[in-house]
């Protein structure tokens, strides 16, 4: 379900805009987090079960273009379901020895 996004799409090494500095990050951090829609939701849920478990730094750019989430909201949202998955079969919730 990931659309094949030209890498103008993508987050990586563009300077797309200024960096926060720290008195603003501190805000943005006390931030409470955002809930995915039950779009986003699917489009996630699809990605992970269909696509990969483990998405590399341009997959998972795409997947937050197209979800409309930041690519740290989506890293979370991966490692959180991931350790639901691991939970699910059994697995410790974080290991990095063994890939799905």
């Amino acid at each position: 379900m990931v659309r094949q996004l030209g890498w103008e799409h993508c987050c990586h090494g563009q300077e797309t805009e200024a960096v926060p500095g720290p008195i603003a990050q501190k805000e943005m951090d006390a931030e409470k987090p955002v809930t995915p829609t039950e779009e986003q939701l699917e489009i996630l849920e699809y990605n992970f079960c269909k696509v990969n478990k483990h998405p590399d730094p341009t997959t998972l750019c795409l997947i937050a273009a197209e979800t409309g989430l930041s690519e740290e909201q989506t890293l979370k949202w991966f490692k959180q379901r991931l350790a639901q998955w691991r939970k699910s079969e059994g697995l410790p919730s974080e290991s990095g020895s063994v890939r799905d």
